[in-house]
């Protein structure tokens, strides 16, 4: 199918996945231990001022993106995939980035997911608390290997679980939102609504003050943290090559989009107007269960740590889905070894989701030996998706500049030039140890190539993978001279 042309017919059968279960692929990917850990994060890093404007900035950067996939998947129902995206534009090597940087985030997103849900139960038992001690390990890997065989069974039954999950978790959440709501205190949210008044405090050596810096400053420390609660955004682009409809895909993306924006701003800007944001901030994590333990005491905390709980076990299972999903297509694509792409009886990848249980597991087992688990986990996965959202957005632009559509053409540029700047900006240690995930990657992409006779690299993807491959000896270099710290 040519640029322009018009959609394909509808299709549809037994099996396929509608606009509903797609939406609960999109919202309850998204929806996992961010949405519950926001309220106390953004709390540390800005004011309520500061992370109205970030929210702003980032519900515009973010509505590109999701039009830009929607433009996508409406022009061009050809393509399976997201990485397709960058196939399609930029060759087979730019393919593979695209793929690959999807892959990575997602399991390391189930390390993040792993240790924020033993966190959770340490509001119960704490003992727990951590989240990565060697008995929340243990528990942890249980919980990921059962996920593993539940999404083996079939991943169309596994993904009608997750809309079901979807469902609780927002109406948890909705009902956290009505509490802020009802006992919203304009002259609590107001009281320091630039963070000028903790700054002042931190100058003076105040106890537990924290110099928030200049309002730009606050709005940059929020980025990565706020980009952490839309990876899986792309989650009905990914999984289209599955759905009744190909528009369907795009317009589970907006509309996910937009619930999305409309929970995450409730969640973690309404509770600043319950309870001053620097006595948030000085909660134990996540702040979400004291808050709402507060507002609802006796059963507050419990109640949000469950749907806690639940919400990260709905992501988790997305989160294995999605990577399976991708690896499989990519086999198919020429990109990785036949292997990748072997399905069970279930028809399921089997092989790519042991790979996946192996690399989450391996990676559990080392963070024993690190400080801030969660924080490091979520952050390599969000820099690692922005690879392939990047890629995407600019295949949009390169389209619509073709097709001389205008408006899109600025959305993907705007989608592009924010996820690179705010990468940058925020994480480009983070971007650096994603590197050194990609070197084993290229050797698996070298032998998928040669397995069905395909070029491996044009003299331009040669430089590129230089470039990725010296990334990534500078991210050891720097992390064996203690320069990088985990």
């Amino acid at each position: 199918m040519s640029e322009g042309q018009a959609p394909a017919a509808t299709q549809s059968g037994p099996g396929k996945i509608g606009l509903f279960g797609l939406i609960g692929i999109v919202v309850s990917s998204c929806i996992g231990s961010g949405a519950f850990a926001l309220t106390g994060q953004i709390a540390q890093v800005a004011s309520p001022g500061a992370a109205l404007v970030a929210w702003l900035i980032v519900g515009v950067g973010f509505l590109c993106l999701a039009l830009s996939l929607k433009n996508l998947a409406d022009r061009r129902p050809d393509l399976d995939s997201i990485f397709d995206y960058a196939t399609e534009g930029f060759g087979p090597f730019a393919g593979f980035l695209s793929g690959w940087g999807y892959w990575l985030s997602a399991w390391l997103g189930n390390v993040a997911f792993a240790t924020i849900m033993m966190s959770a139960v340490g509001y119960f038992y704490p003992p727990f608390e951590a989240g990565n001690t060697v008995p929340c390990i243990v528990i942890a890997s249980v919980i990921l290997w059962g996920i593993t065989f539940l999404v083996m069974r079939g991943v169309e039954s596994a993904s009608f679980i997750n809309a079901i999950v979807m469902v609780a978790k927002v109406a948890a959440l909705g009902l956290f939102i009505v509490f802020a709501l009802v006992m919203f205190n304009a002259g609590v949210f107001t009281a320091d609504f630039w963070g000028t008044v903790q700054d002042n405090l931190a100058a003076m050596g105040a106890a537990g003050a924290t110099d928030l810096g200049t309002i730009p400053d606050q709005i940059v420390n929020c980025m990565m943290i706020m980009f952490w609660c839309f990876i899986g955004i792309e989650g009905a682009s990914v999984i289209s090559s599955r759905a009744k409809s190909k528009a369907d895909a795009g317009r589970a993306t907006v509309i996910g989009l937009v619930a999305l924006l409309v929970i995450y701003i409730g969640v973690s800007v309404l509770p600043f107007g319950y309870m001053p944001y620097n006595e948030i901030a000085a909660l134990p994590k996540p702040a979400m269960i004291y808050v709402f333990d507060s507002m609802a005491p006796g059963w507050g905390g419990a109640f949000i740590t469950v749907a806690m709980i639940v919400s990260v076990a709905g992501s988790w299972l997305s989160f294995t889905i999605l990577p399976a999903e991708t690896t499989q297509l990519m086999a198919s694509h020429r990109l990785l070894p036949a292997k990748w792409g072997e399905l069970n009886s279930k028809g399921a990848p089997q092989f790519s989701l042991v790979v996946v249980g192996v690399c989450t597991q391996l990676f559990l087992v080392t963070l024993i030996f690190t400080e801030d688990a969660y924080n490091f986990a979520f952050s390599l996965c969000t820099v690692a998706i922005v690879v392939t959202w990047a890629l995407a957005s600019a295949f949009n632009m390169k389209v619509s500049f073709a097709a001389k559509q205008t408006g899109q053409a600025v959305c993907g540029l705007v989608a592009t030039v924010f996820l690179v700047v705010g990468t940058l900006l925020n994480g480009w240690t983070f971007l650096l140890l994603t590197c050194v995930g990609y070197i084993p990657g290229i050797f698996v992409y070298i032998a998928g190539r040669k397995e069905h006779g395909e070029q491996a690299f044009t003299p331009a993807e040669k430089c590129v993978m230089a470039l990725v491959v010296a990334a990534g000896i500078v991210a050891v270099v720097l992390v064996a001279m203690g320069l990088i710290a985990f």
